[in-house]
């Protein structure tokens, strides 16, 4: 038997509830590669330069797909803007247009 009170437990949509696994060690592992590949630039390959540029197109890529892949998950911009620290008009405004 529960001794939680359903009335007063906020309940979360099924579609919210997902396992998160090791998002947290992923992001680290690619910043540090991120980081490894601007010191082998500075070392002084000036050709790489132009391709550590480039990864800076392809992550705001990548948070574009993530974004609107969250909201087709059901998030609002509100929680999303919340997580860059702007607000939920912003938000949208910065990705709705690439749903």
């Amino acid at each position: 038997m529960s001794t939680v009170k359903a009335s007063l437990t906020p309940s979360v949509p099924a579609q919210k509830r997902r396992e998160v696994v090791e998002n947290d060690q992923f992001a680290a592992f690619t910043r540090r590669i991120i980081r490894a590949h601007g010191r082998r630039v500075a070392t002084g390959d000036v050709e790489a330069l132009r391709d550590l540029v480039a990864l800076s197109a392809d992550l705001d890529r990548a948070i574009g797909d993530a974004v609107i892949g969250l909201r087709a998950f059901g998030y609002s911009w509100a929680e999303i803007g919340s997580r860059f620290g702007i607000s939920r008009q912003a938000a949208q405004q910065r990705w709705a247009d690439r749903s």
